[in-house]
């Protein structure tokens, strides 16, 4: 059919130019244009005015203007000395509608439409709505559906405009009903196929889609198949032969792979070759693996990337690793040789970010751990890219590409890519927790304000017993090496007298400021001043006596503390919002420094830790422990309730009111005991944090599950591990647009017969961050 149209076309071509005998072009006129310019078909034609035109350049003129694409019909004309083109426009696409699509989101199609050349605004070409189909089918055929079918229809506009209608009916996918792997002699299938995408039909598969087939997938497969076995000492294994075979009604699959499994080879000899840079010893302590070991295909990319990564760091930003294993299938052994290509070492020249639209490019700068004109080290640039992802401005990942300087060979330039986000926010909102009741709020925060990266808040709250004002300012660098200095002033009422807490009231007015300082890259001090006001108000008959007594020992309804603070912190994650990898870690203490009401000191530590675990599995490991005493001549004080730790609710021991845990005070008037909390805490938390195929930024939604376990004591000889309350369950987090929202399912199962009382399932919470 091809060669026919060609023929056709020819012929047409040279049908229009024979007539014409040769003349000199005097001018040069197009006929026809709706849309295209006639600079654009002057632009594409091989003759122009003066030149002669014959034969020959008549039909390349012809076979030029066709070759575009953009006209159904070319002639040339002769008026007078004057070449008139007439031509007829292809029309174009105004509108590109996909339909029916589910599996595919509609974007994806698009892009797969577009690398053959039709997209919206485009120049429609009728030719292409086969291939338009064959696209669209070859997308669905590698997610595994045979039995999509497409269908198109044009609709002709005015103005010579097309709208090009698809519609997709996408059936069922196909799924995965045997997998065989003929050829494994020592393994299981099971163990094989351990980490497999692809699996035939289970319990599970409702929910990971691991039956559904994919020609993606099943590459991904046959990769981790050839790695199990190379990293296990097999060589020479190979994989002979593949088969996907279909039913005829196109719904099941089975897949066949044929292996040469090969034998288990031992390291007879390493060796290191090239340029080595450093020395040898240094080098071979980079080497995984030593003369006797089994062959592991694992050992030897991470030997590689492991002396690249040193190379890196000294400035070979190009280094090269190859590695040839010689094969003695005789004596089953691997001489390994590591040829070492270092290339020439450069630096930075240049350092530029992109995508900051909002923030100063010396709020980045002062985060990059590589300088400029300094040798170019890889840890130094994981370094900053980690910091500026910590930041909380950006989006995903921030990406750094190194691009060499045209010309030279020893300099480099960096190209920092970010995208923000908001960082900011001005709130005015209703929020709600099942303990607090209604919660109203008003806040205008800004953690990079004016783009300076200096963090600005103020915050209203109201809610059935707690209500607070708050302003908070920190200048993050107040010197260049990261010193900074932070004030925070606070105005808060505490009305436990309708909740089943003790029954007072507490006025606190405080202001403190702190100065960090950088002690490592992720290590940082703390030191603070702050100025505390308390007015307690109690109720004799309806307050505990217990706590109606300590104020009368004490002889003040307003307690003044001067409050001094010394702090360390540890910040290890790898993202702000949603880490998978390390942690953070926090030790406090905080002291009511002499001349204060009642002198007492506090320590607090909290400390996290993340993991991937596979498959998208990410462990967290949380801990707290709080400790509280007086000193000095307050000891016979003891230490003040309203100082005191508290436990349970949607962010502590889930399953459990807020702050209902612990130490309890029997009030006659009420009939009951209410929580009066405690000077030691311990609380601890696993939680496996569940992949959700369908979300692709997890920094959105998380979902959990956990182990919350944690109790508070009167003091810390009062601790007795078999008073630890525990609970497991289900949590949500969700960035929702009406703000942060939090959703604990929890089921209690260490507790006492006097928990009932404040045990609670279902917890959830929003408008507040968390």
């Amino acid at each position: 059919m091809k060669r026919i149209a060609a023929l056709i076309l020819l012929a047409s071509m040279t049908a229009k130019a024979m007539a014409m005998q040769p003349f000199t072009i005097s001018d040069i006129r197009v006929d026809g244009l709706q849309r295209i310019a006639a600079g654009t078909v002057y632009s594409y034609l091989p003759v122009a005015k003066g030149d002669t035109l014959t034969e020959a350049n008549a039909k390349q003129s012809i076979k030029a203007l066709f070759n575009t694409g953009f006209f159904s019909d070319v002639e040339l004309e002769r008026q007078g000395d004057i070449l008139v083109i007439k031509v007829v426009e292809r029309p174009s696409i105004a509108k590109l509608n996909i339909r029916g699509n589910k599996a595919i989101k509609t974007d994806d199609l698009k892009k797969g439409l577009k690398q053959i050349g039709l997209t919206e605004g485009d120049t429609f070409d009728p030719l292409a709505l086969s291939r338009v189909q064959d696209e669209l089918i070859t997308q669905y055929y590698n997610r595994g559906k045979y039995n999509v079918s497409v269908k198109t229809h044009v609709t002709h506009l005015d103005r010579n405009r097309v709208s090009l209608d698809i519609v997709v009916r996408e059936g069922k996918t196909a799924r995965i009903k045997a997998i065989n792997i003929v050829g494994n002699t020592t393994f299981s299938d099971k163990q094989i196929r351990d980490n497999f995408e692809s699996d035939t039909s289970n319990w599970l598969s409702w929910y990971t889609k691991d039956d559904q087939y994919s020609k993606e997938k099943l590459s991904g497969d046959l990769k981790k198949l050839d790695s199990y076995y190379m990293n296990r000492g097999y060589a020479d294994f190979n994989i002979n032969s593949t088969q996907v075979m279909i039913s005829p009604n196109k719904r099941k699959m089975y897949i066949t792979a044929n292996i040469k499994q090969g034998e288990v080879y031992k390291i007879s000899d390493v060796h290191l070759l090239g340029n080595l840079v450093l020395p040898e010893k240094t080098i071979r302590k980079l080497v995984f693996m030593q003369k006797g070991d089994t062959f592991n295909r694992y050992l030897v990319e991470q030997s590689k990337k492991a002396i690249k990564n040193v190379l890196s760091n000294i400035g070979y930003a190009f280094a090269e690793v190859q590695v040839v294993p010689k094969l003695d299938k005789k004596n089953r052994t691997a001489d390994m040789t590591f040829y070492i290509k270092p290339g020439k070492r450069v630096y930075v020249r240049r350092i530029n970010f992109q995508g900051n639209t909002k923030t100063q490019d010396s709020v980045l700068r002062r985060e990059m751990r590589q300088p400029e004109g300094a040798w170019y080290s890889q840890a130094a640039i994981d370094a900053s890219k980690r910091r500026l992802q910590t930041l909380g401005y950006f989006k995903d990942d921030v990406k750094v590409d190194t691009q060499r300087v045209p010309g030279t060979d020893d300099e480099v330039d960096l190209n920092v890519k970010v995208e923000e986000k908001s960082s900011g926010s001005l709130m005015f909102g209703v929020g709600y927790s099942q303990y607090s009741g209604v919660i109203l709020s008003a806040s205008v925060s800004q953690n990079n304000f004016l783009g300076s990266g200096d963090k600005f808040s103020v915050a209203v709250q109201h809610s059935s017993y707690y209500s607070q004002i708050q302003l908070g300012y920190v200048n993050p660098y107040l010197t260049d090496d990261g010193v900074s200095i932070g004030y925070n002033a606070t105005y808060s009422k505490l009305d436990y007298g309708n909740t089943d807490f003790a029954n007072y009231t507490n006025s606190t007015r405080s202001f403190s400021t702190t100065v960090g300082v950088p002690v490592s890259e992720v290590d940082r001090l703390q030191f603070g001043l702050g100025l505390t006001s308390n007015k307690i108000n109690l109720f004799p008959g309806f307050s505990p006596q217990e706590l109606v007594d300590y104020q009368n020992l004490i002889g003040n309804k307003t307690v003044h503390s001067w409050t001094g603070t010394i702090g360390y912190s540890r910040d290890t994650r790898n993202y702000y919002w949603a880490p998978t990898t390390g942690g953070v870690e926090s030790l406090s203490i905080n002291a009511a420094l002499p001349g204060s009401t009642v002198q007492f000191w506090k320590a607090f530590y909290h400390g996290n830790h993340y993991w991937p675990v596979g498959g998208g599995f990410v462990l967290l490991l949380d801990g707290e422990v709080g400790y509280g005493k007086t000193y000095g001549k307050d000891k016979k004080y003891g230490f003040p309730f309203w100082e005191n730790y508290y436990a349970g609710g949607v962010r502590d021991v889930r399953g459990f009111q807020d702050n209902t845990l612990g130490p309890r005070a029997y009030v006659p008037a009420y009939g009951y005991s209410q929580p009066v909390g405690g000077a030691f805490k311990v609380k601890g938390t696993a939680q496996v944090f569940l992949p959700i195929p369908a979300l692709k930024d997890v920094s959105t939604a998380r979902v959990a599950a956990f182990v919350d376990v944690g109790n508070v004591y009167k003091d810390y000889n009062s601790f007795n591990a078999k008073d630890l309350r525990a609970s497991y369950g289900l949590s949500l987090q969700w960035q929702a647009p009406i703000g942060p929202l939090v959703i604990s399912f929890a089921v209690p199962f260490r507790d006492q017969p006097q928990d009932r009382r404040y045990e609670e399932r279902l917890q959830f919470t929003f408008g507040n961050q968390f």
